[in-house]
């Protein structure tokens, strides 16, 4: 069992490890192979330049390009006399290494500041293998792009202006690695220009593909949730979350800055919480930062308050570090005085509180296609035509109402290569319960005349849709759609459940033979969803941790099962190689386990079912096992 405010692993149905787009083979981002490439130039002795991305007006976008220069980090160093080698990233990386530009992108930064709170995540994203010592003049950084991770290649070339970098800086005058990320971040977005406004949320979903809350402060507040807000805020602390906050607009400019201290229409990060006693009574305190890296509240508490002669050393020694834009508030301030907070993890734990739980994560690729599959909304005559997804529900703490078991994500792919020119239709979720007896197959519209969706999401005109709910055991439909019929857009549905469940997709459209959805394996069983994990045991429970959403198992997710699972291996370990025959007792072992275990003894079988004789493979690992 994990402890008490640790958030457990998902366990990710969609990608096998090894697989494209899994985060240990991301997808190449305009089919640029970073190794490729860095090998390259390494050979030839030239230093690479991004024509993807090139250093010039176009990357820029819309920003001034009068006066800029693009320099290498040795080259900037040198011209600002400064001595030192440039550093990508350091030992102890953090939020204070670096500070806003001349872009307003407070909203990513932010996001980086509370990025630096997850080493394992900010490892994901920032490859810290690499440095500027021997290298070629090119990076890579690896973002969550809608279903899939992707690796983002750059050359090192950053925009400057009289000697000094345009857009975020380095405090330490040679640390690189938030520039750089930036500069991949913004060719991702289309240009540095694009990275102009947006959300904190928007970023934390990139950085990680996870999942992520947005609570609106003064309704909160105002309603008397202080407590409810407080107890997320400290499970999100404690599971390493990003967290971030943001002022309201009003009537004054923005980023202007307000009588208080505080940046108008503005992101901040929140970077801890803690509660101490004063004169007999409980303080709960907000430690928030601003990214510019200065300009600190200025309202009660203060860096200077009495109050905060309560904190702790570590806290206590930070609290004297003036202007470096990091700054405690009350709770009842934080509320008051922030628009709303945003908290994202990789796991719904930190959102009900249930960290003794494990989730399962079932990722989709969808479309609306006008005149076959975009069918509108439920008023409408086509609604059938909608794409579908079937679940089974069969796990829900009885022992607490309302407990929240399933969570969906509707996120919608942009069109536009451009993040400012994207723009979003009105989408939204319907779910259903299926009674049971309903026939196998696509749902029509006397079933929807019949029954009334169970729940069912406002439209709105965002990038993502979430929905976090609670479900009574049962099967459901699932039916994502536009406001409006004959909306094409593509979309990526994923499917947060606690519940030991598959989900199946209904895209067929009667039978055409379009099927690029359909991931049902089981004919018999097209059109209904088996909860196929039922009354299984500890063997089965394990296997299930590595099989991906179509209860299958690759060789190198075996291989992995068995390395997790049985540490003392065989002499050689658990290879894949069996053309080595010093690697025999490993590879072979691994590969004739394989093998057995395929319901089909053809060796160009390269899957193994959750159907198959699993108890026959983790048996023989164990006999392999030296006690």
């Amino acid at each position: 069992m994990p402890e008490s405010g640790t958030c457990t692993s998902i366990i990710n149905l969609r990608y096998q490890d090894g697989r494209v787009g899994s985060p240990s083979n991301p997808a190449k981002f305009n089919h640029q192979d970073y190794a490729q490439l860095r090998d390259q130039h390494l050979g030839s002795g030239k230093l690479f330049v991004d024509d993807a991305f090139p250093p010039n007006t176009r990357s820029l976008g819309g920003l001034p390009n009068s006066g800029v220069e693009w320099l290498r980090p040795a080259e900037l160093l040198k011209k600002q006399n400064n001595s030192s080698e440039p550093t990508f990233f350091p030992q102890g990386a953090s939020r204070f290494d670096f500070g806003q530009g001349y872009v307003s992108n407070c909203w990513f930064l932010s996001a980086i500041s509370s990025l630096t709170f997850n080493q394992r995540m900010i490892a994901q994203v920032v490859p810290i293998d690499q440095s500027f010592e021997g290298h070629a003049g090119i990076f890579h950084f690896r973002f969550w792009r809608f279903g899939k991770w992707v690796d983002v290649v750059i050359d090192d070339l950053l925009p400057t202006m009289n000697n000094f970098l345009l857009s975020v800086h380095c405090k330490g005058g040679n640390i690189f690695w938030v520039p750089l990320l930036e500069k991949a971040y913004a060719k991702v977005c289309g240009s540095y220009d694009d990275m102009n406004f947006g959300l904190p949320s928007e970023a934390f979903k990139d950085f990680s593909g996870g999942v992520y809350n947005t609570y609106k402060l003064g309704e909160a507040h105002d309603k008397g949730h202080d407590e409810e807000l407080w107890l997320t805020l400290s499970r999100a602390t404690r599971c390493k979350s990003m967290i971030c906050c943001g002022t309201p607009t009003g009537d004054m400019q923005v980023n202007s800055v307000a009588d208080n201290g505080l940046v108008i229409g503005h992101s901040y990060s929140v970077t801890g919480v803690t509660e101490v006693d004063c004169l007999g009574s409980k303080v709960k305190l907000v430690r928030i930062m601003n990214p510019w890296g200065g300009q600190e509240w200025m309202g009660k508490l203060g860096d200077r308050s009495d109050i905060l002669n309560l904190l702790n050393t570590e806290d206590q020694a930070k609290r004297w570090i003036h202007h470096d834009g990091e700054f405690w508030m009350e709770l009842e301030d934080f509320c008051h005085n922030f628009l709303q907070v945003s908290m994202c993890c990789e796991n719904p734990n930190f959102i009900d509180g249930d960290f003794n739980c494990q989730w399962k994560c079932m990722t989709y690729d969808g479309s609306w296609v006008a005149g076959k599959s975009a069918g509108g909304s439920i008023a409408d005559t086509t609604f059938e035509t909608n794409p579908q997804y079937r679940i089974q529900v069969s796990v829900i703490d009885e022992k607490e109402p309302g407990d929240k078991n399933i969570l969906i994500s509707l996120m919608q792919k942009p069109q536009m290569l451009n993040r400012l020119q994207e723009r979003f239709y009105p989408a939204g979720l319907a779910i259903f319960k299926i009674p049971p007896g309903t026939p196998k197959g696509r749902l029509e519209n006397s079933f929807f005349d019949a029954n009334p969706p169970e729940k069912e999401s406002s439209y709105i005109y965002e990038r993502e849709l979430i929905e976090l709910l609670s479900l009574d055991p049962g099967e459901y439909a699932i039916i994502p759609s536009t406001k409006i019929p004959y909306m094409t857009a593509d979309f990526v549905l994923t499917v947060y459940i606690k519940a030991k469940a598959k989900t199946s997709p209904h895209d067929d459209h009667d039978n055409h033979d379009d099927h690029e959805h359909n991931n049902s394996t089981d004919p018999e069983n097209s059109g209904k969803c088996i909860d196929e994990d039922a009354d299984m045991g500890p063997t089965h429970e394990l296997f299930n941790h590595y099989v991906d959403q179509n209860g299958e198992l690759m060789a190198t997710q075996l291989q992995r099962l068995l390395i997790d699972n049985f540490p003392h291996g065989t002499p050689h370990g658990f290879g894949l190689n069996t053309s080595n025959k010093h690697d025999c007792c490993g590879g072979c072992i691994l590969k004739h386990i394989f093998l057995f275990c395929c319901t089909s003894y053809d060796r160009n079988q390269t899957t193994l079912s959750r159907h198959d004789d699993h108890m026959a493979f983790l048996t023989t690992a164990m006999l392999m096992t030296p006690n």
